[in-house]
């Protein structure tokens, strides 16, 4: 080989800057701060418009409060204060300043960790918990206070008390994206708690406030204070924090919220709000024929209060422990070296099993250690990675129960109808609450309710309004799994417009909630749920669940109106046989007209049903109990009435009638039918020719009191009715 091929060949050009080497690489790099990451990529967390940015703000700091109420077994009551602190900007400014204020009656936070819960991203207790809470990932109301620090450089304001008869904390601190860790500019205590401030900033919040029911220290005799000042923009509509609270307060009907608005809003035109149609004033809901509902929403203008439902917390949730079916092989190595750490090296593979996971009994965990070929008494530090992988692989093949659900609080179908009714003017209501299944080894469930008619547009498409473990999710419809599982459903089924691959037409709200120990978000801002099989599957059973009865309601309301059609029909003619027949034999027509107009009501009652938001016939007393109606209950299943069975009250009740010496609807002799034995139907009778000789009269039939004291009346089912025999063919 020559010496050519040896040597490497260089090229050398004049002006060529020196080449980065491998040493001078490695000098340039250095860790990113989690902080640091986001601060460049806010988008993720939510924060990538003026208006967004805003709701994401109250958004984070509501569902923190929320959180901490219940932990602490407090009913909320939350204050929202917006603040505009550029009223005089012109018109065509896209954005402006706004200071958000957020205060709860919670139970406060200790001093030593205000720096780690304001001022640090990733930080918090619910991370590494599976049990149902809002907040998840310890990102949120630090993310806040760093978009306020970027966007005005203005710090985070924190004012906190533990306990009623001690002084209130005053903190500001200030993010620092290098190290995120807080820098706290100002620490002190104070007496000012709730802030004296905030009850002077407008007329109905001072009267509000005069009366103790706005920010007073008896409402509020602990809790915390968060106050950021930040680059937003307040537009009312879609996508709003007056949506966002709204619903927020559909899905918590336990918790108090109280809003005040900015005095000033971005002069753009207001979308359409998306709970269009609810109730106006309190005289509307009162009048609608279903129970008494909540307390209805004040909104006085510059100040919104939306009111507690119930005055009973959700059921206090428990911590689990993770199932074998959601642990993955890398996860189980790390929990076997973390119990090792924990017991140091003493810790038996029985015990472990039992410990770290939930649905692992005594002999469940003697049967996992004989399939990987080691006993009970064998140590965690024992086992090598072959067995952990066996054992992985039994863990998918074994049959255990699924995970308990004690570590769920659903909002529950009843408070879900009231929460509907509350937002949603419509006619028709329907909830739907799934039992809870399993998605990667984690419980979840799935709750659905719909509102038809009413206020609601007919010719738009149906509104979807997705929760989260009680939060509302606004954006990122689309690529939701909720939205996903209600273009799925099949709502023709349910007689509503659907075209392929879209939303269902119609008068249509529906609401779609998920609670679980772990949601899977699609992204850090938690606008949307990923697509799981499993979870998209449970949507649509309960919306299906929904459907049905909201089909039966429509098919009702269906035949209602067409034998009101049916009834307006017989009413335009009556009249005129009522006149032909009284210049016939001389019967009174007016009787007459009333006689057959009855039997017109009598044919078509269902017409005046009344059917309640569920869409069931209202009982307002017992069909049977009133006057001209008859019940036959065929099958025999029906309780007796009086010693008797309502078939045998009914006959009796027939029978009576046969005596009755009442006159006749029509005073002229009945013309008796002809027998006509064997036959399965009786010929109809043919009117008399006027040229044809009359036929002389049959001899009249015996009386009714001629008839055996033990003979049965005769009765025919004629349009699901029994009538008898002898009245002849009726009208209708």
């Amino acid at each position: 080989m020559s010496a050519l091929a040896t040597e490497p060949t260089t090229v050398t050009k004049k002006n060529t800057p020196a080449r980065a080497t491998a040493e001078s690489m490695a000098a340039k790099q250095r860790d990113i701060s989690v902080s640091e990451f986001f601060a460049k990529n806010r988008h993720l967390l939510g924060f990538d418009n003026p208006r967004k940015a805003l709701l994401t703000t109250v958004k984070e700091a509501v569902d923190n409060s929320l959180d901490a109420c219940e932990e602490a077994g407090i009913l909320p009551d939350i204050t929202v204060v917006i603040e505009d602190l550029q009223p005089d900007r012109p018109a065509s400014a896209k954005s402006s300043r706004y200071r958000v204020t957020v205060v709860d009656n919670g139970p406060g936070i200790v001093r030593k960790q205000i720096e780690n819960v304001f001022g640090r991203l990733l930080f918090g207790s619910k991370f590494h918990r599976l049990k149902m809470s809002r907040g998840q990932q310890g990102i949120g109301i630090s993310a806040a206070g760093m978009y306020g620090l970027i966007t005005t450089g203005k710090p985070m304001l924190i004012q906190t008390r533990p306990k009623a008869e001690q002084r209130a904390h005053h903190i500001e601190l200030a993010m620092n994206t290098k190290t995120n860790r807080a820098e706290v500019t100002a620490d002190e205590e104070t007496d000012d708690f709730p802030l004296a401030r905030l009850r002077e900033l407008s007329p109905a919040v001072r009267d509000l406030a005069a009366k103790g029911e706005y920010l007073s220290r008896r409402e509020y005799p602990t809790g915390t204070c968060v106050s950021i000042e930040l680059e937003g923009k307040y537009q009312r509509g879609r996508g709003s924090v007056d949506e966002f609270l709204e619903l927020t307060a559909i899905a918590n009907p336990h918790a108090k919220l109280t809003f005040v608005r900015p005095t000033r809003e971005t002069a753009e035109d207001e979308e359409p709000t998306l709970l269009r149609g609810r109730a106006k004033a309190p005289e509307a809901a009162e009048a609608a024929p279903v129970a008494p509902g909540p307390e209805v929403t004040t909104d006085l203008g510059d100040l919104v209060i939306f009111p507690r439902a119930v005055n009973e917390l959700p059921p206090e949730t428990q911590e689990i422990q993770p199932h074998p079916k959601g642990v993955e092989l890398g996860t189980l190595l790390q929990m076997l070296k973390d119990y090792q750490e924990a017991t140091k090296d003493s810790g038996t593979l029985y015990k472990f099993l039992q410990e770290r996971f939930c649905r692992v009994s005594a002999s469940t965990a003697s049967e996992f250690c004989e399939k990987i070929g080691v006993t009970s008494r064998a140590k965690v530090s024992d086992i090598e990675p072959q067995q952990a992988q066996e054992l992985y692989k039994a863990f998918q093949e074994a049959k255990l129960a699924p995970p308990p659900t004690d570590c769920l609080a659903p909002i529950g179908v009843q408070q879900l109808l009231k929460g509907m009714f509350k937002g949603v003017r419509a006619e028709f209501y329907a909830a739907s609450s799934r039992e809870a299944d399993v998605y990667r080894g984690r419980p979840f469930l799935i709750e659905t309710a719909i509102a038809f008619g009413g206020e609601l547009p007919g010719d738009d498409s149906a509104r979807v309004i997705r929760f989260a473990n009680r939060v509302p999710l606004l954006f990122q419809q689309s690529a939701c799994s909720s939205f996903k599982a209600v273009v799925e459903t099949n709502w023709r089924n349910y007689d509503l417009q659907h075209p392929r691959a879209g939303l269902p037409i119609g008068p249509l709200v529906i609401m779609i909630h998920m609670a679980s120990v772990w949601v899977p978000f699609t992204s850090e801002s938690k606008e949307a749920i990923a697509d799981y099989d499993e979870i998209r599957k449970e949507m649509k059973l309960a919306l299906m669940e929904c459907g049905r009865k909201l089909g039966i309601y429509l098919r009702k309301r269906a035949k209602m109106k067409r034998e009101s059609e049916r009834r307006d029909v017989f009413e335009r003619y009556i009249g005129e046989i009522a006149k032909a027949v009284s210049e016939i034999n001389g019967t009174d027509a007016k009787r007459l007209f009333e006689a057959l107009r009855a039997q017109a009501k009598k044919h078509t009652m269902i017409a005046d049903q009344q059917l309640d938001d569920e869409g069931r016939r209202i009982k307002e007393e017992d069909p049977a109990d009133q006057d001209g109606v008859i019940i036959v209950d065929v099958g025999g299943g029906a309780p007796p009435v009086g010693g008797q069975s309502r078939a045998e009250a009914a006959a009796l009740k027939v029978a009576a009638m046969a005596h009755d010496e009442s006159p006749s609807l029509i005073d002229t002799k009945e013309v008796p039918r002809s027998s006509t034995k064997g036959k399965a139907k009786a010929e109809p009778r043919k009117a008399a020719s006027a040229t044809k000789p009359a036929k002389p009269p049959a001899p009249p039939e015996p009386a009714p009191s001629a008839k055996p004291a033990g003979a049965k009346p005769k009765l025919r089912l004629i349009n699901g009715k029994y009538v008898p025999v002898d009245d002849g063919p009726g009208l209708f």
